[in-house]
């Protein structure tokens, strides 16, 4: 088995290499809209896929589904792409498909993709439903009560139930853990509405996802694709980026150390990055930044895939090792700072302007500058990526169904399950406490139709004190 995965030839001649040993110090694919972004990681996981190493990736376009069927030589581009495999010396280049597996957050176009409130945690509950600080701290209130009753939160109407108990109980509460107020409470319950109403409530439940299911092998070997159908992402612009960091985080919690392996467990491409740092608070990029830092000991390599390098933070961008730069567009002030920003951010190869190159490069070129066995970033080229094995486009509806109908994880995530929770236990004690307090009122009107009569003592004591008086 290779060692590596062949990118592309530069016009030196050199071939550009990815080394498997050095993935898992994450990367970079930039460059404009058609510029062949998507087709650089299709090759890009097409290589992983093959050595074994499991891969998930977002499709914000649907082009990516592809990676589940083989090229072909009846597709308009078989010609050009041979010709191209020839050109760059890809010797041995045949078609073929990825053992695949399409999920979906609305569950329209693969398997249901769920977590449960609990797991996605008061921080990213927070951002995903872009809470003030004030309302946060009733969040955190909230996941703390539940902790301290032993009531899950699996879905939304568990948080919502678990919101509305603790604003009728709020003194109680208040003076338990801390200032409560129906003001926040009720602002928290609007965004939920507004969560609902966009779709995202469906993201919330069981059987939440299983980071096994994410890390799988075929029987062949090849490391599984596992492509989230993004497409949607206008109707959910914030469970996306949460759900990434979601993911993160519990693969950086649940994965052991195994400090530098000879390849990655698991390759994550985040396609349009922005989303992950657009409005983000400093604690959440500093998170990142820990993840990106961290993360890569586990053996888990992350590839941001964005229009513009100066959409990733500096903190974070400075972690990512291997770097393929497609064309770049300068009409526009900001625009050439950012092809200067980018030019700068490679190792300087002095036959190369490389400011120049940025704006000149065709489709299916990129400036690459991927990391040497010494883990020292290479001297950039200009390079003409490789073509795809797999097919170039999208998968169709019924090739896809297909493919789900085959799938290893078939069966498991289609079905929603609703176990009891919070909100089961919150509506069982209202009506306990309902009908206690219904018994409890039928008791005062029975016993004030039928006054109960005095006992004897207290009737002598009466008369003598009648007689008294008398």
């Amino acid at each position: 088995m290779s060692d590596s995965i062949f990118i592309g030839t530069d016009t030196d001649g050199k071939r550009q290499n990815l080394l498997f040993k050095l993935a898992n110090r994450h990367g970079l694919v930039a460059g404009a809209t058609g510029t062949g972004k998507t087709v650089t990681l299709q090759i890009l996981t097409e290589g992983f896929s093959k050595a074994g190493i499991p891969v998930f990736a977002a499709d914000v376009k649907g082009d990516l589904s592809g990676i589940s069927q083989a090229g072909s030589t009846t597709h308009k581009l078989h010609d050009k792409l041979i010709s191209r495999a020839e050109k760059i010396g890809l010797e041995d280049y045949n078609y073929a498909a990825m053992p695949t597996i399409f999920w979906d957050f609305l569950g329209k176009q693969g398997h249901p993709v769920r977590t449960t409130i609990s797991e996605m945690g008061p921080t990213l509950l927070a951002r995903l439903m872009q809470l003030n600080e004030t309302q946060e701290g009733i969040l955190n209130i909230a996941f703390a009560l539940s902790d301290d009753e032993k009531m899950l939160l699996l879905d939304v109407k568990d948080l919502r139930s678990l919101l509305n108990y603790i604003s009728d109980n709020r003194s109680d509460i208040s003076r338990r853990y801390g200032n409560v107020t129906s003001q926040s409470i009720a602002a928290i319950q609007r965004k939920i509405l507004v969560l609902e109403r966009s779709g995202g409530e469906r993201y919330f439940g069981e059987p939440a996802l299983k980071l096994a299911d994410l890390m799988r092998v075929d029987a062949n070997g090849k490391g599984v694709v596992s492509i989230l159908a993004a497409d949607d992402l206008v109707n959910l612009p914030s469970v996306y980026p949460t759900f990434l960091l979601w993911l993160l985080s519990e693969l950086f919690e649940d994965l052991p150390e195994v400090g530098n392996p000879d390849k990655p467990k698991m390759i994550f491409f985040f396609d349009e990055a922005h989303l992950l740092f657009d409005d983000a608070p400093k604690a959440l990029i500093d998170k990142i930044e820990q993840f990106a830092r961290l993360i890569r000991s586990k053996g888990v390599g992350i590839y941001f895939v964005t229009q513009n390098p100066m959409d990733i933070p500096d903190s974070v961008l400075g972690q990512l090792g291997n770097r393929i730069q497609h064309a770049l567009r300068a009409y526009t002030p900001k625009e050439q700072k950012a092809v200067r920003a980018a030019a700068s951010s490679f190792r300087e190869n002095p036959k190369l302007d490389t400011e120049d190159v940025i704006t000149d490069l065709g489709v299916g070129e990129a400036l690459v500058s991927l990391l040497d066995a010494k883990g020292v970033p290479g001297i950039v080229g200009r390079t003409m990526i490789r073509p795809p094995a797999s097919r170039l486009g999208s998968a169709t509806p019924t090739e896809r169904e297909a493919v789900l109908a085959d799938s290893p994880v078939k069966g498991i995530y289609d079905k929603p399950v609703d176990r009891e929770s919070a909100y089961e236990i919150l509506e069982a004690k209202t009506e306990a406490d309902a009908k206690a307090a219904a018994k409890a009122e039928a008791a005062a009107e029975k016993a004030k139709k039928n006054p109960k009569p005095k006992p004897r003592r207290q009737r002598k004591e009466k008369r003598a004190r009648n007689k008294t008086k008398l």
